[in-house]
């Protein structure tokens, strides 16, 4: 895939990065650099490789995953500038 110089315009501006005419060619270049360097990780053989979380052996903790109300419906609404019926209550936006 080849970025060319209006495809990087349109990029920039999703972006809202504003981007003057001269700097575009390089921009396309930077973006085309980019894309060979992902197609080249693409090529790398990663057959039975696992994962890696650190560089460094370790074990994540783990929890049992189990679903909870968390108990903390007086705390989290504590803060709320209007809460009625344990719910947050937000102003009406669709008339």
């Amino acid at each position: 895939m080849s970025i060319d110089v209006e495809t990087a315009r349109k990029v920039a501006h999703l972006a809202r990065i504003r981007v003057e005419e001269e700097d575009l060619p390089a921009l396309a270049g930077e973006f085309n650099a980019i894309l060979g360097f992902i197609e080249q990780l693409g090529e790398v053989d990663v057959e039975g490789v696992e994962p890696m979380v650190s560089v460094t052996p370790m074990r994540l903790k783990r929890r049992d995953d189990v679903v909870t109300d968390g108990n903390q419906q007086a705390a989290v609404l504590k803060n709320a500038p209007d809460a009625r019926e344990g719910f947050f209550a937000v102003p009406k936006v669709v008339e």
